[in-house]
């Protein structure tokens, strides 16, 4: 019986994140709102990768890097299926899923052109109102937005 070599279609880690099931049309907006263009670590960018869930997928590998909680439910506006596994001497030691906060900080813009975010020098501050749908309501004048409305700055 002959043996099947499968090949993996980005490289294995040897300690750091991957963030897989990444929506492909998403993969660069979860890229900066990671900020991970201005890191220093070895990044892997897989895109419209194959995906028994999503047809098509991104994946980020980030060799030497464990987010914080408040860093990773930032992708969760836009990408809320989102799963990282935490790599430690190539095995996946800890899975985790993006969830939204209760508040989201300068990382949205308000909808509402009256809004003081829109016309001061000061950063977006949006309640979330409904975490399944991600409805989300501005602290400053109240205004409702839905994820399909959302704006990242």
């Amino acid at each position: 019986m002959g043996k099947i070599n499968k090949e993996l279609q980005v490289a294995a880690l040897e300690n750091g994140t991957v963030i897989d099931h990444i929506p492909s049309d998403k993969l660069f907006t979860v890229v900066s709102l990671l900020g991970l263009e201005n890191m220093e670590s070895n990044i892997t960018i897989g895109f419209n990768l194959t995906s028994k869930i999503l047809k098509k997928k991104g994946i980020i590998k980030i060799a030497d890097k464990f987010f914080d909680d408040e860093e990773i439910n930032r992708i969760a506006v836009v990408a809320p299926h989102v799963k990282l596994n935490i790599i430690r001497d190539y095995e996946v030691v800890e899975k985790k899923y993006v969830q939204l906060s209760d508040d989201l900080k300068g990382i949205i813009k308000c909808a509402n052109p009256k809004c003081i975010t829109n016309n001061e020098p000061m950063p977006t501050l949006f309640h979330v109102i409904d975490k399944e749908t991600c409805v989300i309501r501005c602290h400053y004048c109240e205004k409702e937005q839905n994820r399909e409305e959302i704006v990242i700055l």
